[in-house]
């Protein structure tokens, strides 16, 4: 079917503003419904020794799976059943020990109302959210969550749009009251988001990037400071550390030491590592999570850490190796 012509001046701005109108407001009659209900929803998930099952047809399946993710990442173990799969076996996915949230603007959801009985008979705790406490659905949750906004933002008041932002929401509102109530972290969130940058920064230790081994610089305290030059130019980390055959640290040799000698008129070629090495240095366990490490280097102003346990040198780790785990 072709388009039909687009009308003279139509102003697109002004119809997504208007869509966002309509939402605004539709959120904004949501705030009655979290109540008593809503409260009771929270407990029950909250003891619930099983997992949280998110079901609903079309529109509501897309915003029921999305439901679950959320749940999931924060700290409420969840998945999605599509309630048409769930006719044909996948209800065996869930035990008696789960919750069932089950999504339906009408509440009259047909393959939702044919898994209630089967659902009852388990006596599995059904939540419902829907935008009529009386349709049928509504009457046979355990606890009903009421989504009713006044339009759609659909000009037919066909197509779900107030309807699905809604119950996304009241879906963000129960996690995240949840995840409030769990006392859930920002490294319990990374523990099932190891693949993102939070991941990355929350979960990696010093010892996953460090150099360790052949790659780490280092030269005896009898060497010269011609010696310890030439091996931070081979090992390209911008310094050395001046430790025994056992890997006892004594100090440390930096790019930046390297300009303190020239302004000090040092002869280069002479003179040994010892008598210019900063003693010491500043280190960090091999168990040190990445991110604080990164602290560290920042608030010393510093671009490199030794790794050890005690004086025993174990690796070193540079902001560049920072750089390419995406810590920073």
């Amino acid at each position: 079917m072709a388009p039909a012509p687009l009308q003279p001046g139509f102003d697109f701005q002004q119809a997504g503003k208007d869509v966002l109108t309509i939402e605004r407001q539709g959120l904004e009659q949501l705030d009655q419904y979290i109540n008593e209900d809503f409260t009771l929803a929270c407990e029950s998930i909250y003891g619930c020794q099983g997992k949280v099952v998110v079901m609903g047809m079309g529109k509501s399946g897309h915003i029921g799976k999305k439901m679950a993710a959320t749940f999931a990442s924060t700290g409420t173990p969840a998945f999605f059943v599509h309630p048409a799969e769930a006719s044909h076996g996948d209800l065996g996915m869930v035990s008696a020990a789960d919750i069932v949230i089950a999504i339906s603007n009408s509440g009259e959801s047909s393959e939702i109302l044919a898994l209630i009985p089967v659902l009852k008979r388990l006596r599995v705790k059904l939540i419902c959210m829907t935008s009529r406490p009386d349709s049928a659905m509504g009457r046979a949750a355990d606890i009903h969550l009421c989504v009713k906004v006044p339009e759609e933002a659909c000009p037919l008041g066909l197509a779900p749009t107030t309807s699905t932002t809604a119950t996304l929401v009241m879906g963000d509102a129960l996690a995240v009251a949840l995840l409030k109530a769990r006392g859930f972290t920002a490294e319990d969130f990374a523990l099932s988001h190891p693949g993102g940058a939070l991941g990355r920064k929350l979960l990696l230790t010093v010892d996953d990037i460090m150099h360790s081994g052949d790659e780490i610089p280092r030269v005896s305290r009898d060497a010269s400071l011609r010696d310890a030059l030439l091996e931070i130019t081979r090992k390209n980390l911008g310094m050395t550390v001046i430790c025994d055959d056992l890997m006892k640290i004594e100090g440390i040799f930096t790019d930046g030491d390297l300009r303190r000698v020239f302004d000090m008129g040092v002869d280069i070629q002479h003179a040994s590592i010892a008598s210019v090495m900063t003693s010491g240095g500043i280190r960090v366990r091999p168990n040190t999570l990445a991110v604080d490490a990164l602290n560290l280097m920042q608030n010393r102003n510093i671009t490199v850490l030794l790794v050890a346990d005690g004086d025993r040198l174990i690796g070193v780790v540079h902001m560049h190796d920072m750089l390419r785990a995406g810590v920073v």
